[in-house]
């Protein structure tokens, strides 16, 4: 399938969820799933070097992760890059769900994606272990905002 599926701006974190539930049902198999998340990771917004330091860094994911929160309570906006294409892709998503939310929006969420698109199913446990660890990042920054 070479059509890309059509990315908007969501409402809520779970219209977005629900979008790249129907996103990824697009692709017949994993191959074209995983190229799908590396053509995301390719379009996240550049990363400032200077942003690029331990204090920033997700410990936890076997790829380099950094990530950047900024806001308050009302909204709360990431910003983060890897080394890893795949795991880049992750952030995209992860970003485009919990991204300009409330912290309470960000906290209520679940991320439910990771089941209804099988990422669970197909991602190494190293990977899954990294995913599982920006997830906590972005819920901690939720739970004490800037």
């Amino acid at each position: 399938m070479n059509a890309q599926p059509d990315i908007t701006v969501h409402e809520s974190a779970e219209d977005a969820q629900t979008a790249i539930a129907e996103e990824f049902s697009f692709f017949v198999d994993w191959t074209e799933r995983y190229q799908y998340l590396i053509d995301l990771g390719r379009k996240l917004p550049p990363f400032a070097d200077e942003f690029r330091i331990d204090a920033n860094k997700v410990q936890g994911c076997q790829s380099q992760v950094w990530l950047v929160a900024s806001g308050n309570a009302q909204r709360l906006d990431f910003s983060a890059i890897s080394d890893s294409a795949i795991v880049s892709g992750l952030i995209a998503l992860l970003l485009r769900v919990y991204s300009g939310r409330s912290a309470r929006e960000i906290l209520d969420t679940q991320p439910r994606f990771i089941q209804a698109i099988g990422l669970a199913k197909h991602l190494s446990p190293t990977r899954s272990n990294g995913l599982a660890a920006m997830l906590r990042r972005i819920q901690e920054h939720a739970g004490a905002p800037a």
